[in-house]
């Protein structure tokens, strides 16, 4: 058993904690007593030697992520931690029909924050689990996780890929120990969603391989896509353009800067629809498209990269999001619908709404909002982390000038 390491916070930086945010910022630490090295378990006291929680500390702006609240101090984050922790994630999952759905096979089983794991991202692909570090002490403890993942899945379980080169703090590990098969080989698979079929690539692929953050909100787009002329864009691998596809749009043109994403996007249209004639491809830049095309679209699909990771960039990324809803209002037909997206986390759905209404001033259009959209259950807000909630979407009714 390792010694005790003591985090005791400042006077009046304790609320936050005492509300269970799981966050400890390097600005609110008085003092600390005993080793503390990235990836340490410390435990947390008010100024008044209050027990607050206990976590894993980084020398970095968050300094503490708080795993657990309870008094019960525990020695060591161990198996039996773990477990019990995922379990709890995996029964959320099963309450929302996704671990035995007929339909869809691929999930987030842990989000982080919203699973009370802060700096853990754990997606689920047709039996295989992709695994997502964001913080050193997850890290120290990725043979555990993986562990507990077996004992939980059991036979179901295909492989286990540990993919973390990209989360970690540059220089704090070779690629060999942050992106690796930690159990099984599977390279790729094929996943199902809502009945359509996609290729995921767990090594090369962006994130985890795939946005399942996005499943509700392209589902959503066959209500709206049949006999439509549909412009998706930031395509990466299709998703919105084979839902649209199969809700019988009249034509889908897919957009990508990325020529490998654009292939990815191919093959998926492939996949599920291998005799269809009214698919597209376009690698653009989607701003230059859409300012220079003299198409008229009646659905356009926006869904950029995050635009401002951090605040002191926010005003840069507002006008940004400005100028993309902007010229895409210009290019909708009378009577179309444009899905706007922003998954910039320090962007709330205020701010990205009152940019959208901006942008459709600056068009000219006048634009009804028919829904305002935001990640699945099984990407889950923790309510004492609002700042969880990371994807803002809406879908605008754009009517006559």
């Amino acid at each position: 058993m390792q010694d005790k390491t003591k985090v005791i916070l400042k006077s009046g930086k304790d609320e936050a904690i005492k509300r269970m945010h799981p966050w400890v910022f390097s600005g609110a630490i008085k003092k600390i007593y005993g080793p503390h090295p990235d990836g340490r378990l410390v435990e947390v006291f008010s100024n008044k030697d209050e027990y607050l929680g206990a976590g894993l500390f980084q020398n970095a702006s968050i300094a503490v992520r708080v795993m657990a609240f309870s008094p019960k101090r525990p020695d060591v984050f161990d198996l039996h931690f773990w477990k019990e922790k995922l379990l709890k994630a995996y029964a959320l999952r099963k309450t929302l029909g996704l671990t035995n759905s007929t339909h869809t096979n691929t999930y987030r089983l842990i989000h982080g924050e919203g699973d009370n794991l802060p700096g853990l991202i754990i997606d689920h692909y047709n039996g295989s689990l992709v695994i997502q570090a964001h913080a050193v002490g997850i890290h120290m403890h990725i043979d555990a996780i993986a562990q507990a993942l077996e004992a939980i899945y059991g036979n179901q379980l295909k492989s286990i890929y540990y993919k973390s080169s990209d989360t970690l703090p540059s220089g704090f590990a070779s690629e060999e120990e942050t992106q690796k098969f930690l159990v099984g080989n599977t390279r790729l698979d094929v996943v199902r969603e809502y009945g359509y079929n996609f290729e995921i690539d767990f090594i090369d692929g962006q994130k985890t391989g795939f946005f399942i953050d996005q499943r509700e909100n392209r589902h959503l787009v066959t209500n709206y896509s049949k006999g439509r002329k549909v412009l998706n864009t930031f395509c990466y691998s299709g998703g919105f353009s084979v839902y649209a596809i199969g809700a019988e749009a009249a034509s889908v043109d897919s957009l990508d800067s990325s020529a490998k994403a654009i292939e990815l996007t191919k093959r998926n249209v492939e996949i599920n629809f291998p005799q269809t004639q009214n698919h597209q491809t376009i690698v653009s830049d989607t701003l230059r498209y859409i300012r220079e095309t003299d198409i008229t679209y009646d659905l356009i699909i926006l869904d950029p990269p995050a635009y401002a990771k951090h605040t002191n960039v926010r005003h840069n990324a507002v006008q940004g999001y400005k100028r993309l809803n902007a010229e895409a209002l210009k290019k909708i037909a009378p009577g179309g619908i444009l899905f706007t997206f922003s998954c910039s986390q320090v962007i709330n759905m205020g701010l990205f709404k009152s940019t959208v209404i901006s942008a459709a001033i600056q068009a000219g259009r006048q634009v009804k909002i028919l829904h305002q959209l935001s990640q699945p259950a099984d990407h889950p807000v923790n309510a004492f982390h609002p700042e969880g909630e990371y994807l803002k979407g809406l879908v605008l009714y754009v009517e006559d000038n």
